[in-house]
């Protein structure tokens, strides 16, 4: 599963850590997430949906691995 989280960020002027205080886990976490080596659960990815108030569609895309 990709993301555009990073863009997110960029857009609402957020740092990893910045995110990562507001949704509760580690600037490792964010920083995992944005490289694509760690996929968030489900509550985790409604939570940055909602931070960003976006649907959820558009921050994870599916891949055709996936």
């Amino acid at each position: 599963m990709k993301n555009n989280i990073k863009v997110q960020r960029a857009i609402h002027n957020m740092t990893q850590a910045d995110l990562a205080v507001k949704i509760g886990v580690s600037r490792q976490t964010i920083n995992a997430m944005e490289k694509n080596k760690y996929v968030p659960s489900t509550v985790l990815s409604l939570k940055i949906a909602q931070l960003f108030k976006k649907p959820l569609e558009e921050i994870f895309i599916l891949d055709d691995n996936d």
